[in-house]
């Protein structure tokens, strides 16, 4: 029986190492602006074309290569930046392995063009899924000019798994963003399509911070600064007010080299308690220096995973560090007996709109009456002391018009509620989310006889106990399938504004609308950019002013959680709009109209739940009711 194990040619073996290095255009991205930063450029440009399936061209003033080296830097585990095992633990540079300008060749038409300082002329090299087409003398600059073209031409499974060009594109940007924040003394330039994307110079880390992801940072980074022995730290952490529903502008770095780290996000997100609401992820820009003997970056081909000697006291520094930075600034609680308090807000309540205090004058109140206690307050005037259901003429005229001797008005619903006769169990928004499905036919529901509760509740009586319905989010079930019904239809009418609205967005936010330009447009929004700024001219007809720009905050946030198709991002905004045009709704107190309303609900095929998944029926049954007394 013949032998049937046998060595891989270099090209198959290329390929096959290309499918842990290079997932996709913006992991050659990531490897080439990393060489470059590696030779020493000053000043790296990044050409993309169609999200990088056509091309990716990589410039840089680097110290460039000699022949020799431009065509050993293809061959496999060929690298300048090791020669022994123990290296591993003392590296300086980005890359180490190897393996990154092998894989790409493998799979891509790459040209590079290189030329040291020193050289009267430099070298172009062209490479054709590993196989080397030509390479000869060519006038060209100090530096290297790599251009990666037809990507995964030789492997038509993997391109076609590639996403849209927006989605490809958006991880190109996140690559990019991870490499240009711990360089900010390094200038870049992003070009995609012949549209230029960033234009960075070199500045301050706060300035770079503001020039990627937009002037909202500008005013609200607070500094994070502190060294041992272990590690020294230092960054910035973005202040509550900028907290966000997803984990965006969340970096970590270590020795300048990015990575992801769930015990250390920990750490930062424990340090922000009882400062953000629930699902409120803050921003940070944390930068770690440690000695390369005590980590190992070795872990993962993409180098994101890093083991840490000293995790836990990282950990510890970590966390401490943070608060005291918070804390410095005031943004922490503190104790300041010089300081008024009456007008402080929690963070959940800055974004809410004030109301005035309503004042309530309890007329029935006589001061003069002597059974005027807890029992008599609630005899409705039946007691045998006197008490009478009309003016008590014992009193003057002016005791009289101010309220004296009138008869006791009843404790309201409002009051009832607020009272300790109802538990807090039943107050808690969790009570409704145990609750199970409940569904009444509409006659049912006619015969309710329901009365307003205060807030945002209808409550009614059912056999089976109370039913419990929350009109604001019933109303916005029945906007939603009314705005859905017509999106399917027609384009949604919309509102042109006398003045524009403008918001600032950071280049993810910009991809992330833009992608979806055509569904925004049909539902009703019309805007124009000013660079990084968003000019809203037009608004669904349905949307109220005040929450534009708050459902248009909401908008990004679903639409940065990742890929959604067509139907996905009708639901999500059209969602937002209901969501928006519902906060303004005001029921009416016509009992009549208020049955209608409730019949129109549970003609819906859904009416248990509004189209962000809340409840909006609860019954509390006849069982409840008997332990709450």
């Amino acid at each position: 029986m013949s032998d049937i194990i046998r060595l891989l040619p270099d090209h198959v073996a290329n390929q096959i190492a290309a499918g842990e290095v290079v997932q996709r255009p913006a992991s050659v991205v990531k490897e080439l602006v990393e060489n470059s930063i590696d030779a020493g450029a000053t000043k790296i440009e990044l050409y993309i074309k169609d999200a990088g399936r056509t091309l990716i061209q990589i410039v840089d003033n680097g110290k460039g290569m000699s022949p020799l080296d431009a065509r050993m830097c293809f061959e496999r585990h060929a690298t300048s930046k090791i020669a022994h095992a123990d290296d591993l633990f003392a590296l300086k540079t980005k890359g180490f392995r190897g393996e990154a300008l092998a894989s790409i060749a493998a799979i891509a038409h790459v040209t590079l063009q290189t030329k040291r300082v020193n050289d009267e002329l430099g070298t172009r090299i062209l490479i054709e899924g590993t196989e080397v087409i030509n390479q000869e003398p060519a006038q060209c600059p100090v530096g290297c000019n790599f251009e990666i073209k037809n990507l995964f031409f030789n492997v038509p499974a993997r391109r076609n798994f590639l996403k849209s060009d927006n989605v490809e594109f958006k991880h190109i940007i996140d690559e990019f963003e991870r490499v240009v924040l711990p360089h900010h003394d390094i200038a870049f330039r992003l070009v995609h399509n012949d549209q230029e994307i960033y234009h960075l110079v070199p500045a301050p880390l706060r300035k770079r911070i503001v020039d990627v992801f937009g002037k909202k940072f500008g005013d609200n980074l607070v500094p994070v600064t502190e060294h041992t022995d272990i590690v020294a730290l230092d960054g910035f952490v973005g202040k509550p007010e900028v907290a966000k529903k997803t984990r965006g502008e969340q970096f970590l770095f270590v020795n300048n080299r990015f990575f992801k780290d769930t015990y250390f996000n920990h750490a930062i997100a424990t340090a922000f308690e009882h400062l953000l609401p629930p699902k409120l992820f803050p921003g940070y820009f944390l930068f770690l220096e440690v000695d390369p003997k005590q980590i190992d970056v070795n872990v993962h081909p993409t180098k994101t995973e890093i083991k840490f000697e000293e995790d836990k006291a990282i950990y510890s520094i970590l966390r401490s560090a943070v608060r005291l930075g918070l804390g410095k600034f005031n943004i922490t609680p503190t104790l300041d007996f010089d300081r008024e308090s009456e007008f402080d807000l929690p963070v959940s309540m800055l974004s809410q709109t004030p109301v005035a205090p309503e004042i309530r004058v309890d007329k029935s109140y006589n001061p003069f009456h002597v059974q005027n206690t807890r029992e008599g307050q609630f005899s409705n005037g039946n007691s045998s002391s006197g008490a009478s259901s009309t003016k008590d003429k014992a009193f003057s005229n002016a005791m009289n018009k101010a309220g004296f001797g009138s008869q006791f008005q009843s404790a309201s619903l409002d009051e009832l509620w607020n009272s300790e006769i109802v538990s807090e169990e039943v107050k808690s928004p969790q009570f409704e989310e145990k609750q199970q499905q409940i569904d009444l036919d509409v006659e049912a529901v006619k015969s309710i006889g329901p009365f307003i509760l205060k807030g945002s509740f209808v409550v009614g009586s059912v056999p089976e106990g109370l039913l419990v319905i929350h009109y604001r989010r019933a109303y916005e079930r029945m906007l939603y399938d009314d705005l859905m019904r017509g999106f399917f239809v027609n384009p949604l009418a919309s509102q042109q504004l006398i003045f524009p609205m403008e918001k600032i967005m950071s280049k993810q936010e910009q991809l992330a609308w833009n992608e979806h330009e055509k569904t925004l447009s049909r539902i009703g929004f019309n805007w124009s950019w000013a660079d990084q700024e968003l000019h809203i001219d037009g608004i669904p007809q349905i949307l109220d002013e005040s929450t534009v720009l708050s459902c248009v905050d909401k908008i990004l946030e679903q639409l940065q959680m990742g890929t959604l198709d067509k139907g996905e991002i009708a639901h999500t905004v059209l969602s937002q709009i209901a969501f928006g045009g519902s906060m303004s709704f005001k029921l009416p107190t016509n009992q009549e109209a208020i049955s209608d309303f409730i019949a129109r609900l549970f003609e819906a095929d859904e009416h248990t739940f509004s189209p962000s998944g809340k409840r909006i029926i609860a019954q509390i049954t006849n069982e409840q009711l008997i332990q709450l007394f």
